[in-house]
């Protein structure tokens, strides 16, 4: 549990990626709860972080919709995988957590969840492997979650004077909004949907 009282936002309706974003942001900057968004994509798309270059985008994701993410991080395809964002604002003691601290026990959450679910034992990375590319899933960051050896659960995330903003994907097709409650279970003591 990192946060007492979470409220789950199921979004029910799939949206392109400049709205998952937008939402996302609007989430951070008006939250006064921790609040938990789980959400689906309407077409086939890539998000990039913050600092990405559109002109790699463009070149390499050819008929994929293009989104620049809030956070930072690499280059993540969005259409099977379960995407979530967790905003906690700045008044939330985890807010203010170290970046290392904060993503090492949201993915220790989302590791529980997981083994719950697919019945595999998963893993924190110990440490960063080498970056091969700018593909986010081919590059395993410290505390990244693991099946085996393989990186399936991978964040971002971007601190503003409104408190925390964690954009999450986890690579697993078949997680759905049962998964999702899980989670959210996982990362507070009550849940309110």
């Amino acid at each position: 549990m990192i946060v007492p009282r979470l409220l789950l936002f199921v979004d029910p309706e799939p949206r392109v990626g400049a709205l998952n974003m937008a939402l996302d942001e609007a989430l951070l900057q008006k939250a006064s709860l921790p609040i938990l968004r789980v959400y689906r994509w309407r077409n086939r798309a890539v998000s990039f972080g913050y600092f990405g270059r559109i002109e790699e985008m463009e070149r390499d994701w050819d008929g994929w919709e293009l989104v620049r993410r809030w956070t930072g991080g690499g280059i993540v395809p969005h259409a099977e995988d379960f995407t979530y964002t967790l905003v906690v604002p700045k008044a939330e003691p985890f807010a203010r957590e170290s970046a290392p601290a904060s993503y090492r026990a949201i993915h220790a959450c989302v590791a529980e969840a997981l083994a719950g679910r697919v019945g595999q034992t998963a893993a924190l990375a110990d440490e960063a492997a080498p970056k091969v590319s700018n593909a986010c899933f081919q590059n395993p960051a410290q505390h990244d979650v693991l099946l085996g050896s393989e990186k399936v659960a991978g964040a971002a995330q971007r601190r503003t004077q409104s408190g925390l903003l964690h954009q999450g994907s986890i690579q697993l097709a078949g997680l759905d909004e049962a998964f999702g409650r899980a989670l959210a279970g996982k990362f507070a003591g009550t849940v309110e949907e």
